[in-house]
């Protein structure tokens, strides 16, 4: 049998002593976690965030002459910029933006919708059916207003939590880049412990490990959110162009739906048909065009230069990523669950590559 180990003090530790210390380490550890729980999400995007923009981070510290509290303060500015400004745009632009919606609405409502066109007909199997409902409610506002009526709870409720649920992301997304200031400021030190950690705990080749995850995590942010940002640039720019309502907002929109494949065309191809409806098929034809050439360009050429230095998820793992990103951190989850998962797939990847054959020089 093994003697007991001394403590601090010089006496023995006696297995009941040891195993009370192990129970309070871990209610203190499960406790740990409780109390970060509410701020996990903003805690491992505000790491992500600012590992993808530490080589950004550096060079400024170099022109702020070493002073890291600057410079850290300079890259939250930033962050923030290209992250919180979108709301703030969308915010200002809303309340004429609902203005200009509620009064189409109404109009819409009080006129009835136009006799259905030609080619509705046309369409094989429900082109009859779709006819006669649709005519039924041409110019009939009436008989429209009250089949509206099943719709408005279910729709009302859907926006009250959709803007439960987006401002409770952006609070989020507030918090993590508050957070990233203090991630800046202490970010080598925490480097060089968590380094210190995994080398001692998988050697060397944790080091080469945690160089393939900070790679991975550059690379997907840059692709994904790069991707994301430029895309709703452009599309609100067509949107505005095209004279569509609310422009800045089916944008903001756009870069949500950015990392879920044939995410864009959801919010272009709906606006292009409102464009068709309301006669102005040209600039339906425009919009057309701009989405296909311009904003679906931005995903199918310049995230896959971006995002090579990465690790090229396959495309189950990113619908994966995507929607259970959102069920489990909310609408960041977008960006941070197939982030997650691309960091865990290089590392599996590099984890269970076979090392090379050995050579038998003799033979060659």
């Amino acid at each position: 049998m093994t003697e007991p180990r001394p403590s601090a003090s010089g006496e023995p530790i006696t297995p009941i002593e040891r195993w009370i210390t192990l129970a309070v380490l871990a209610v203190i550890v499960i406790g740990c976690y409780f109390v970060i729980q509410p701020f996990l999400s903003a805690l491992v995007w505000a790491f992500i965030l600012c590992c993808a923009t530490w080589p950004m981070f550096i060079r400024v510290r170099t022109l702020a002459h070493g002073r890291v509290g600057v410079a850290s303060l300079l890259m939250t500015l930033a962050i923030a910029s290209v992250l919180l400004a979108p709301f703030i745009v969308v915010g200002v632009s809303l309340a004429d933006n609902a203005k200009e919606l509620l009064d189409a609405s109404r109009r819409f409502i009080a006129e009835g919708p136009p006799d259905p066109p030609p080619w509705v007909g046309g369409l094989p199997l429900i082109g009859t059916r779709v006819e006669a409902y649709w005519a039924s409610f041409a110019h009939d506002s009436a008989r429209l207003l009250a089949e509206l009526k099943n719709y408005i709870d279910p729709i009302r409720a859907l926006a009250l939590a959709s803007g439960e649920a987006l401002v409770h992301g952006v609070l989020l997304l507030a918090l993590s880049i508050f957070i990233a200031f203090f991630v800046y400021r202490d970010g080598e030190a925490m480097t060089r412990r968590l380094l210190f950690t995994v080398v001692r705990i998988f050697g060397e080749r944790g080091r080469h490990l945690a160089n393939v995850a900070a790679a991975t995590t550059r690379g997907v942010v840059y692709g994904i959110l790069g991707t994301a940002l430029m895309q709703g640039i452009l599309a609100a720019a067509g949107f505005a162009i095209a004279g569509v309502p609310a422009a800045p907002l089916l944008g903001l929109a756009t870069f949500f739906l950015s990392p879920v494949p044939i995410g864009p065309p959801l919010v272009w191809i709906p606006a292009a048909i409102w464009l068709f409806y309301h006669g102005s098929t040209g600039w339906a034809i425009f919009l057309v065009v701009w989405g296909i050439a311009v904003v679906s360009s931005v995903d199918n050429v310049i995230k896959p230069l971006i995002i090579s230095r990465g690790s090229n998820l396959p495309f189950i793992l990113v619908m994966i990523g995507v929607f259970g990103g959102v069920v489990a951190f909310g609408f960041i989850g977008v960006f941070l669950g197939p982030t997650l998962l691309a960091i865990g797939f290089a590392l599996l990847s590099d984890w269970s590559k076979e090392p090379a054959p050995p050579v038998d020089i003799l033979r060659r």
